[in-house]
């Protein structure tokens, strides 16, 4: 049977101004404000408070406005890696232009490897406290060795032959320009530089080496090793945000010639296309990645483990200069060891082939070589579905102990084995979602641009946003990798995932719209709540095909462009139609919870009797004498009024006037497609948490029948935390839950029930969970 469901109606519909007692109240509460004074604090009204205004930069439908505009930065270098004595040295040439309209007096350089200079503020910025636990390295680090010697050691900056003036300010250069740089120019300068590159495996760091004592051997994953230009845009201006060590990176797009120059037998890759590949490769390897390009169904070896190990034993004391070129790219990162193994394998991107790259030492075996490279195709394919074809020639996924880090075509990920080869569960799904993580980002922030440096979580959220959706893909095709789970084990993206975080300590919580700097927990906050909030927003919100063109028409917008994230909140909404103001305010600006419950359920039946409240409530209005009127009375299946033969009968047989009104309006067929139903329930929803959601209802009947009802999140636009829906059925109401498949991210379920569910005492929990182990 399908079933009708109206508002409960007290009085005669013949008279226009009509009021339920809720709206009646709420119209009480509300004149009493306003007599008050207040302003709009209403969760549905528009974020123009917290937008900036359109303009001619950045358009009101979230699109680049036609006066947008971006500086570039275009690299010309020379790198030497210095494998003795862990040093990295370079020269670069940079070439600035100003495509603003304003005219530029000075320069901003970011100098991030200062981060770990003797001097750095960074250590500094946190409290400190004696643990009554603490590791052995920490003391060693912390209390007694000396500490590292990081940092730039800028030797020059020069113009043409002559110094340049400049100015360090911890991590930020800023390089001061005899004349102004009039809009449109260009301005070519060049840096002289060294660094002691650092143990990222001791001393953490997004880049660094790892040292292999048992074969005297280094491994490298080098970035952020050279003076890159600052983002100067109609934002910001100058981004020149100190780098402390969270907030990661704001970079301009550019194009770069770099020459890398390390041990003759080193295995090194990095952003960009290799230009002298005869050079460095040897015949057999050259050989192999020939055939790698055909061999689209498994990848292709073009250094095995075998010739890894003997590798490592070589030690070469000749060079070879690898040369790249890369072209509208917002960085350069490469790596070199001798303990490489190296393969690929092509994927089909439209007319095109992208090289799907993994870079391993033996260490990471057999792991690495079962899954490294399946995970970056899953990640190409499915990234491009959502979003635009990569337009990249290459994605290379390189295994570095404890790093989870992306740079423009390469990433360093972990996920290494036991000394026997063994891993866990966890290892091998770690492993495959830093992977996806990683080259995901190829995407955000490497193509579509924002600043991370301000804000983290439009990186980090919609990346992880979208490794959930390619994690669950890539259990879907390699379910021999997930037996015996149903489905990837996503760690995030699942609403149920995040209440832990959202019910914390509010002390501990700050909004997603915030500096990662000033956040207690990145992780929850920069990736997991705005993942959590797209994924909602995807399934239940929107809907997928809504959610899918609209993100699709944001990435497209900002390819290889700088947005914000009123530019993606803006484009979500001008692609699909759906109002969206109320969830970027709750989820984005608040640190609020989603807590949504049932309060109560009244059973009610219809008469033509007069009832007493029905007298009352006529005589508020005028109506002395109800039996004038031809009206149908509502009662209560507990009041004194109600007699137990109106449950057995229809509303027609309650009230038989509602039958001659039918007899009189509706023609027999119209009747005849008419059910009139037994039962009216009032069901009384309630909202403890701050956050406005779509109210997701199951209705469960003696029959053993159910159904299942979205309200959408206006429902609540009135009154933020309560409101009333009747149910007019044939069937006896059983059951009544909120959020029954767990959709919303509600932090407390013991109140999602009606009748209410017997929860368990922590105790008995407890006990449980000890019987299970």
């Amino acid at each position: 049977m399908k079933i009708r469901h109206i508002f409960l109606s007290f009085f005669l519909i013949a008279f226009s101004v009509s009021l339920s007692a809720q709206e009646e109240q709420e119209q009480k509460s509300q004149k009493e404000e306003r007599q008050e004074g207040h302003t709009n604090q209403n969760k549905f009204r528009q974020l123009y408070q917290e937008f900036a205004t359109p303009n001619q930069y950045r358009t009101a439908s979230g699109a680049p406005g036609p006066a947008y505009y971006q500086n570039t930065a275009d690299y010309e270098m020379d790198i030497i890696l210095d494998d003795e004595n862990q040093k990295i040295y370079g020269e670069e040439t940079i070439t600035y232009t100003n495509n603003s309209p304003e005219e530029l007096t000075y320069l901003w350089v970011q100098l991030d490897q200062n981060v770990r200079a003797k001097d750095s503020k960074s250590p500094l910025r946190n409290g400190d406290g004696m643990q009554p636990v603490n590791r052995t390295g920490s003391i060693i680090s912390k209390y007694v060795e000396e500490p590292f010697d990081g940092g730039f050691k800028i030797q020059e900056v020069k113009r043409d032959g002559k110094d340049l003036p400049y100015k360090i300010n911890q991590t930020m250069m800023r390089v001061d320009l005899a004349e102004p740089l009039e809009s449109g120019d260009s301005y070519e300068f060049s840096i002289k530089w060294w660094y002691n590159i650092n143990d990222h495996v001791v001393n953490r760091g997004r880049s660094g080496y790892e040292y292999f004592k048992e074969n005297d051997n280094y491994s490298y994953v080098i970035a952020q090793f050279f003076p890159r230009m600052a983002v100067y845009n109609d934002v910001e201006g100058w981004q020149n945000y100190q780098f402390w060590g969270s907030g990661e990176f704001a970079l301009p797009f550019g194009n770069y010639k770099v020459n890398i120059t390390v041990p003759a037998d080193h295995i090194l890759d990095g952003t960009g296309k290799l230009q002298n590949r005869k050079k460095v490769f040897s015949k057999k390897m050259l050989q192999r990645y020939e055939r790698a390009q055909k061999n689209y169904d498994k990848p292709t070896f073009l250094v095995t483990e075998e010739e890894a190990i003997k590798n490592e034993k070589s030690k070469s004391k000749k060079t070879k200069t690898w040369e790249f070129e890369a072209n509208m790219v917002r960085d350069f990162a490469f790596t070199s060891s001798r303990k490489y193994i190296w393969e690929m394998q092509p994927v089909k991107m439209g007319d095109r082939d992208i090289m799907a790259v993994s870079i391993y030492s033996k260490e990471g075996n057999p792991l690495w070589e079962e899954y490294s490279t399946k995970a970056v195709v899953a990640t190409l394919e499915n990234y491009s579905k959502h979003t635009f074809d990569y337009p990249y020639h290459k994605a290379i996924s390189v295994h570095a102990k404890n790093q989870g880090m992306e740079y423009p075509m390469i990433c360093w990920n972990y996920g290494r084995p036991n000394p026997d080869g063994s891993y866990s569960e966890r290892t091998k799904f770690g492993m495959i979602s830093v992977i996806i993580h990683e080259i995901g980002h190829n995407y955000f922030p490497m193509i579509v641009n924002s600043d991370e440096r301000q804000w983290g979580w439009m990186d980090e959220g919609l990346n992880t946003f979208m490794q959930y959706l390619t994690e669950q893909k890539f259990g879907e095709k390699h379910p021999e990798a997930i037996a015996p789970l149903d489905k990837y084990p996503s760690r995030r993206g699942e609403p149920s995932k995040i209440t832990s975080y959202m019910k914390g300590e509010q002390d501990f919580i700050a909004p997603i719209m915030s500096n990662p700097e000033q956040v207690h927990q990145l992780g929850n906050n920069a990736y997991g709540k705005p993942a959590t909030a797209l994924n909602i927003l995807r399934e239940t919100v929107m809907g997928e095909e809504l959610f899918d063109y609209a993100f699709k028409t944001f990435s497209r917008r900002w390819m290889f462009k700088h947005p914000t994230p009123e530019d993606f909140f803006r484009t979500m909404e001008d692609a699909s139609a759906v109002d969206l103001d109320w969830y970027w305010r709750g989820w984005f600006y608040t640190t609020d919870y989603v807590d949504i419950g049932v309060e109560n359920v009244k059973s009610y039946f219809l008469t033509d009797k007069p009832t007493q409240k029905g007298k009352e409530m006529l005589a508020g209005y005028g109506i002395s004498d109800p039996s004038k009127l031809d009206a149908i009375y509502v009662v209560e299946e507990d009041s004194e009024e109600f007699n137990a033969t109106m449950k057995k009968q229809s509303a027609l047989e309650n009230a038989p006037t509602l039958k001659e009104y039918m007899l009189d309006n509706f023609t027999p067929q119209e009747r005849r497609n008419m059910e009139v139903p037994k039962h009216f329930y009032q069901i009384t929803f309630t909202k403890p948490g701050g956050l406005v959601m779509p109210l997701i209802v199951k209705y469960e009947y003696k029959d053993g029948s159910s159904e299942q009802i979205t309200y959408p999140a206006q429902i609540w636009r009135k009154n933020d935390q309560k409101v009333s829906r009747v149910l007019a059925t044939d069937k006896e109401l059983k059951s009544v839950v909120v959020d029954p498949n767990m959709e919303t991210a509600d932090i407390d379920v013991s109140n999602n029930s009606w009748p209410k569910k017997e929860q368990d005492s922590e105790f008995e929990r407890f006990k449980k969970q000890q019987n299970k182990n």
